[in-house]
């Protein structure tokens, strides 16, 4: 499915700043490091058309899926060569990350139904973490480290 957008669109860096709920900065930024180029106007001010809109949905989606701005600058240039690898990447990373939300969802889950005073000190609790306590899971505070 194509997004269908009116093609005349030209707007400031605060009315697109305030369409997505971001600083003007932040576009500033993702101009100063090559996400974004916005057409300038006759008094050298940006003008944002749908095409950057486009790329600035990308960017914030790509974002929330934990990508970093490096990365969303290899899924942006069509000609990258590391293209393929960088997304397969980011996909392992998606999927070992999933699985650790759903062992925390499950921890909370137990956490919110168990009947031990201190939570810390349930068996079945601390089952959750046996890894982390074990030394047996790579830890970052990212999160467990990739192989």
């Amino acid at each position: 499915m194509r997004l269908q957008v009116n093609m005349k669109s030209s707007q400031s860096i605060g009315d697109v700043a305030a369409r997505f709920g971001i600083e003007t900065h932040v576009l500033r930024h993702w101009e100063d490091v090559g996400l974004l180029r916005p057409a300038r106007d006759g008094a050298d001010r940006r003008r944002y058309g749908d095409d950057d809109l486009v790329r600035i949905a990308v960017i914030l989606r790509s974002k929330a899926a934990g990508m970093s701005l490096e990365q969303i600058a290899v899924l942006l240039d069509e000609e990258a060569p590391s293209r393929h690898e960088v997304l397969e990447s980011h996909i392992a990373d998606l999927d070992r990350r999933m699985r650790e939300m759903e062992r925390s969802r499950e921890m909370t889950e137990h956490a919110l139904r168990c009947r031990s005073h201190d939570i810390t000190q349930c068996p079945r609790f601390q089952g959750f973490i046996s890894d982390v306590l074990a030394g047996t899971t790579p830890w970052s505070l990212d999160g467990p480290a990739t192989a």
